[in-house]
């Protein structure tokens, strides 16, 4: 695997995950903050997880382990804007790092385990979560379409220049 690849896989994930955060607004209150759903989670918790991991796997990266980074899974649930502004500094900052990822970089090997496979671990995690997310928000009339990397890729491919 080589960087290329990592940060495509990224802008993926950052182009999936705005397909979910399009669909909630004007969503009932009760659904945003529901518990118990996936879980322990629900709808709006299951969108805080994804963002937390994301933010702890990359400040991780950046420190080489000596910062867990936040936790936002403990603080007060955000409201949606809260959570896409949240995700929008998330995304500045992952550019700023992916820009500094070499392909030795992911070559190197952490406890037996490649650092490619962690990053895409990352985003493998984040597509559990919004397929989650993508169930409940169907079963409330708000899907937020196909989130297949393929439909990300053929996007690409045509010129249509998803948004990433």
């Amino acid at each position: 695997m080589q960087a290329d690849e990592i940060r495509f896989l990224f802008a993926y994930d950052r182009w999936a995950t705005r397909r979910v955060l399009a669909v909630l607004d004007g969503l009932d209150p009760a659904v945003w903050t529901r518990t118990n759903v996936v879980d322990e989670r629900g709808l709006g918790s299951i969108l805080v997880h994804h963002l937390g991991a994301s933010q702890r796997w990359r400040v991780g990266f950046e420190t080489q382990g000596d910062d867990e980074g936040p936790a936002p899974e403990g603080e007060q649930l955000p409201t949606i804007d809260e959570l896409r502004d949240r995700w929008e500094a998330e995304w500045a900052a992952l550019d700023a790092w992916l820009a500094t990822v070499t392909d030795g970089f992911i070559g190197h090997v952490f406890d037996g385990v490649p650092v490619w496979q962690m990053l895409v671990h990352v985003v493998n995690h984040g597509t559990q979560h919004r397929a989650e997310a993508a169930a409940l928000l169907t079963a409330e009339g708000r899907s937020p379409g196909e989130l297949d990397l393929i439909n990300y890729a053929e996007e690409r491919a045509a010129g249509g220049s998803p948004e990433a």
